[in-house]
């Protein structure tokens, strides 16, 4: 066939909002990326050891047993500090996940600890919650309604007569840290740091992806849990971990800086492109929406807000992982920011004794002193509206997404001045009489909430977050990989296809995304049927369709309300994420679990999204560890969702 230049038509259509059609039938092969063979990948998590038949029984018996005991608790909302011991062994077990004998008698002990939780819980007892030293819990997330653990170290002297600060502990890198393994670890080792008066919480963040994806929703969930179950103090709250879980915080403390006392991030990564000596050009290459996303969590991009939270870095004189300290501390400079930083002399990947005591005893100082939740200046950066608040500024629309947002703002006195740069809208909670935005002075009504928007250039105050049409805000911005960070339902086809030859790799991608959601973000999808859909979970969820209009029937109904049209090219299959027609609040995605892969698995630091908001996909050529296919185009969706 001969290959001609690649075009595509756009036209237009009225609906509830006019959007751009891409049609899928005129996409041709020259805009094909070619991909690097990928050879054989790694499994992770590893293939684990064969359990004994007698063990395996066992284990099957007492998870039954405690099945049985637990569904008596229904409706206990302490329910999930039972069930957490069930599924760490259900998982194990289940997944082939035992990767030690010691670890099959240590999912027994976790199952007898169940059970003892269970018959108390069953008498109106829970001596747990009250529990000292070491404690491990649960609770059921919003995202896949899976039980995720998390670990605490509670002082000896607590009470709820006052608040108490927190610390969240990130870990380090552990390809066998199964949710046994986390469970068992938890009640026996307290941690690296144990401060005074301090309750630290350990976080399972779903695995070893840094923190990112789910395991950043685990970290907030996770903290809001011990909030509900334990009095803190909002404005002592610390982050702080090492290694990975290092990484895990330079992401925490430049993307959610306002929320923090302090941070404390020891080693790691802080971007992934100089970190893994990525080549920017050439052949093998990433794609430039995959270099685009780096700004989703490369930390550097976000330096100039640790304006807003002290941050102390530590790392060993001769450990690699400095790195991230010196690419942090070159991106702050550039703001105008020092790093302070610790070094454990001739020391390598772990913590120097005294270097451990005097980070310890600066920490302690700042956490002392406290947050400062209302600053007379806050400085903020951005390149999505996933991360779109500092303290009392909120970005609510941008100009561009995946360039650089910016805004300053100061209170001075009853008046507050803003610049701002690639921002379309933003509120301000402060009380003013007037503002000063990018020199153009607007009156406002002190009322504690402002609103502002540009419309031609000029800024002006309005009564809602929200302009009224479709466009892209805080929790609909895409892309891709952002619709498996609340709830959401895989929906799988039932109905014949318009394109038969495509549905094998449907259905194999579908099974796949299943079986490697539970690998990487440690829960069991929910799964359902295209005709089982409700309106209740059309209401609560974001949709994954997977198919086609012929195939799937939901798809069906939104397909003339979705920027694409069927049928496609021979051997063709579309992916993308575009607010749902049926509930504007959700997602639809189609045909696509998150979109880092198996070649992605290796190190945290390649676990960025690699999919933007579509994509076009050659089913012809047969998926490997890093595409689902050949990438025939891609792109993303402007402000509008056009």
């Amino acid at each position: 066939m001969k290959i001609g230049k690649c075009k595509s038509v756009l036209t237009r259509r009225r609906g509830d909002t006019e959007k751009t059609e891409l049609k899928v039938l005129l996409l041709c092969g020259a805009c094909i990326l070619t991909l690097a063979g990928q050879g054989n990948i790694k499994r992770i998590p590893a293939e684990g050891i064969a359990v004994p038949a007698a063990d395996r029984a066992e284990l099957e018996d007492g998870l039954a047993f405690l099945k049985g005991a637990t569904a008596e608790l229904k409706g206990n909302p302490l329910v999930p500090d039972v069930l957490v011991f069930s599924e760490a062994v259900r998982f194990s077990l289940r997944y082939n996940e035992f990767y030690k004998p010691g670890e099959i008698a240590a999912a027994k002990a976790l199952l007898k600890e169940g059970l003892e939780r269970a018959a108390q819980l069953a008498a109106g007892e829970a001596p747990w919650t009250t529990a000292t030293g070491l404690v491990v819990r649960g609770y059921q997330s919003k995202i896949d309604k899976s039980v995720q653990p998390y670990a605490l170290v509670v002082p000896a002297n607590y009470s709820r007569a006052r608040a108490w600060r927190l610390d969240l502990w990130f870990h380090g890198r552990d390809e066998a840290l199964t949710q046994v393994n986390f469970l068992t670890a938890r009640q026996k080792n307290p941690g690296e740091f144990q401060p005074p008066d301090t309750i630290v919480l350990h976080l399972y963040g779903r695995y070893c992806n840094a923190s990112k994806f789910a395991g950043e929703v685990d970290a907030f969930e996770a903290m809001e849990a011990v909030k509900l179950a334990y009095r803190i103090d909002e404005n002592r709250i610390l982050v702080r971990g090492f290694s990975m879980g290092g990484a895990s915080v330079w992401h925490m403390a430049t993307h959610h800086a306002g929320l923090w006392a302090a941070a404390a991030p020891g080693a790691g990564f802080a971007e992934s492109a100089q970190y893994l000596k990525i080549k920017l050009d050439g052949d093998n290459a990433p794609p430039w929406w995959e270099q685009n996303l780096w700004h989703y969590y490369d930390s550097v991009d976000y330096a100039a807000n640790l304006f807003n939270v002290p941050v102390i870095e530590y790392h060993g004189e001769i450990d690699p992982q400095k790195q991230a300290g010196d690419m942090m501390e070159r991106a702050m400079a550039a703001e105008g920011l020092v790093l302070p930083r610790i070094v454990g002399p001739q020391t390598a990947h772990k913590y120097h004794p005294e270097a451990k005591a005097e980070l310890a005893r600066r920490i302690d100082e700042i956490a002392e002193r406290g947050r400062d939740a209302n600053p007379q200046v806050v400085k903020f950066t951005t390149y999505t509206l996933t991360y779109n608040k500092m303290k009392w500024l909120t970005i609510d629309a941008l100009e561009k997404h995946w360039e650089r947002a910016r805004v300053e703002a100061e209170v001075q006195g009853p008046a507050v001045k803003a610049t701002t740069a690639n921002v379309a809208a933003f509120t301000l909670e402060v009380k003013a009489t007037a503002a000063t935005i990018d020199g153009q002075k607007i009156p406002t009504k002190a009322s504690g909430v402002v609103h502002f928007r540009k419309n031609r250039g000029k800024w002006g105050v309005v009564d809602s977050d929200r302009a009224p049409l479709l466009h892209k805000v805080h929790g609909l911005q895409g892309p891709i990989d952002d619709a498996f960070l609340d709830s959401f339902i895989f929906v799988l086809p039932t109905g014949k296809p318009m394109a038969p030859a495509v549905a094998p790799w449907v259905a194999s991608e579908a099974q796949r995304a299943i079986a490697e959601w539970h690998r990487q973000f440690r829960g069991d999808a929910q799964v359902r049927n295209d005709t089982d859909i409700t309106d209740a979970d059309i209401a609560s969820s974001n949709l994954i369709l997977w198919g086609d209009p012929g195939s799937n029937r939901i798809l069906a109904r939104i397909a003339d309300r979705l920027p694409i049209q069927w049928p496609a090219a021979a051997g063709q299959a579309a992916i993308l994420i575009f607010p749902n027609p049926l509930n504007w609040k959700k997602y639809v995605v189609l045909n696509s679990g998150f979109t880092f892969r198996e070649a992605d698995y290796l190190s945290n630091a390649r676990q960025t999204p690699k999919l933007p908001d579509w994509a076009i996909v050659d089913t012809t050529v047969p998926p490997d560890g890093r595409f689902p296919g050949r990438i025939v185009r891609a792109g993303f969706f402007n402000e509008d969702w056009r």
